[in-house]
């Protein structure tokens, strides 16, 4: 058995699995732009011109409270301080999960966060509800997003000037560059 074991893990993981010591995907460093956002939501969220574009997208299709959630909980996570974290843990609250909020989100469970849990927060008292923002965003507008015409435009923009920086590279420097990646 404990042969298996360690044979499993001693088998070479293809290139797509190999990630860095921060989790994230190696393949992934080296892509720019457009082509890094399509290859996952956690890339695009990364990027901040990738969290604009996808702002932008969400806000004509009426769900950008998600992206704001998702970005306010991400912040109320450095939050040092009781005092400091108490405001934001009140503004998440009244902005996007009480039944008066004014970018209200739709998530199971934000009517058990309470005054009391309000009253003494901590760094991952939003992370259920976070991490249910964001499937919601992976599974439906992120998708929606990478078929978008907006996102085919800067795709399409982001080709061009590339391919108008290489109009006067030379020969040994394009071949290097094709050759070493």
């Amino acid at each position: 058995m404990f042969t298996r074991a360690v044979t499993r893990l001693s088998r070479k993981r293809p290139p797509s699995e190999i990630h860095t010591n921060d989790g994230s995907n190696v393949q992934d460093q080296n892509l720019k732009g457009t082509q890094r956002w399509s290859s996952s939501l956690d890339s695009l969220l990364e990027d901040p011109d990738g969290v604009e574009a996808f702002k932008d997208f969400l806000k004509r299709e009426y769900s950008e409270e998600n992206l704001l959630f998702w970005l306010a909980c991400e912040d109320f996570k450095r939050t040092e301080g009781r005092d400091q974290m108490q405001k934001k843990a009140q503004h998440i609250f009244n902005t996007f999960l009480s039944s008066k909020a004014s970018s209200q989100v739709n998530v199971e469970g934000q009517s058990r966060i309470g005054e009391q849990i309000l009253r003494e927060p901590h760094p991952l008292m939003f992370e259920k509800l976070q991490e249910q923002i964001f499937n919601l965003m992976k599974y439906d507008s992120y998708s929606r997003f990478l078929k978008s015409e907006k996102f085919h435009t800067l795709q399409s923009s982001e080709e061009s000037e590339i391919s108008s920086s290489r109009q006067g590279e030379s020969a040994p420097k394009r071949a290097s560059r094709i050759y070493n990646t």
